[in-house]
């Protein structure tokens, strides 16, 4: 639990810094995240052990803590982008930097969260990811996402040679509609009806988000708001992107798919940036056992598909899809 704790929390420090002293602090922010995060995932000494021996609950207080301080830094962290203390010399490394922890590790942690068996943990991941006007993912990723993830039921699994742009539209509505199509069903077979909806509780949540921060902010503040949650959003859509692309579970013959297997997802062994993402990038593991806590899941070479590079990196190469293509498509059709 030690480097988790030490990566995820030496972010948020300067995250924290960067947005109450401002001026260097913000670059080093950015620096943390992208170019220290690319070079230490080379260290062989930061190499995670693929079958880690951690005892449940191992991670839950880490968790609830960074659910619990994803909000000052996205309400905060908007608040002070949009006073323009920073200037633009250092107010735009601080807005890259809080978008990339929101879409990586808050992303990553809310994941966990809504896994959760406990009320309270699930309920802390569907409020970070409403807070990020992404709410239906808390309803479209356990009840459509992971039931038919590599097939063509699945909107979050890209198919082979299809571009990252083409890919994000698609997977955006595609995701509300079945999450929702998949929620009303699910409640429409409880007894009692369920009660309210959970997409009402997403709706209303972010409105009362943006209503919040507008107040407090005005204008300017609701701009940098929305802009962090998009970017967040993006983050979030290469993953899907990165971690299912060109893989897909066979059709039997009774007309139905086999199950999903550790061939079924990319993964990625490097010790840093799964560190930061909270071992998001043993993806194989997580379909299989979903509510296995994140410092057990474990990593299989031979059985399961592994990037080329860590998943941050790969999620940059997804924006250039003939460089994607060249890369991954050869990749993929060896688990065809």
């Amino acid at each position: 639990m030690t480097r988790f704790v030490l990566i995820t929390l030496g972010m948020v420090a300067l995250l924290a810094l960067s947005l109450v002293f401002g001026g260097v602090w913000a670059w080093a922010a950015l620096f943390y995240i992208t170019v220290f995060t690319f070079f230490t995932d080379k260290l062989a000494a930061m190499a995670a052990p693929e079958r880690p021996d951690q005892e449940f609950p191992a991670g839950h207080g880490l968790s609830t803590f960074l659910a619990l301080v994803h909000f000052p830094l996205l309400f905060g962290g908007a608040l002070v982008l949009s006073s323009g203390t920073l200037g633009w010399a250092y107010g735009v490394p601080a807005f890259f930097a809080l978008a990339l922890f929101f879409g990586q590790v808050s992303n990553s942690n809310a994941h966990e969260l809504i896994h959760r068996a406990d009320r309270l943990g699930h309920r802390l991941g569907v409020a970070v990811y409403v807070s990020l006007l992404f709410g239906h993912h808390a309803s479209a990723h356990p009840r459509v996402h992971h039931i038919h993830a590599a097939t063509d039921r699945d909107p979050n699994s890209a198919k082979l040679g299809e571009g990252f742009y083409a890919f994000a539209i698609r997977a955006w509505w595609g995701s509300f509609r079945e999450g929702h199509r998949a929620e009303t069903a699910f409640r429409g077979r409880k007894s009692k009806g369920g009660g309210i909806h959970p997409y009402k509780i997403y709706g209303a949540g972010a409105l009362v988000c943006l209503a919040v921060i507008t107040l407090a902010g005005g204008g300017p503040a609701l701009a940098v708001y929305v802009g962090l949650a998009v970017y967040a959003q993006l983050q979030l859509m290469l993953s899907d992107y990165v971690q299912h692309y060109g893989l897909r579970r066979k059709k039997r013959e009774d007309g139905r798919y086999e199950p999903v297997g550790p061939q079924h997802s990319w993964n990625a062994p490097h010790g840093f940036s799964s560190g930061l993402m909270l071992n998001a990038p043993r993806h194989s593991d997580h379909h299989a056992n979903p509510t296995r806590s994140y410092p057990n899941l474990t990593l299989d070479r031979a059985a399961m598909p592994i990037l080329p590079h860590s998943l941050p990196v790969m999620a940059v190469l997804a924006l250039l899809p003939p460089v994607w293509r060249n890369i991954m498509d050869k990749r993929a059709k060896k688990w065809a």
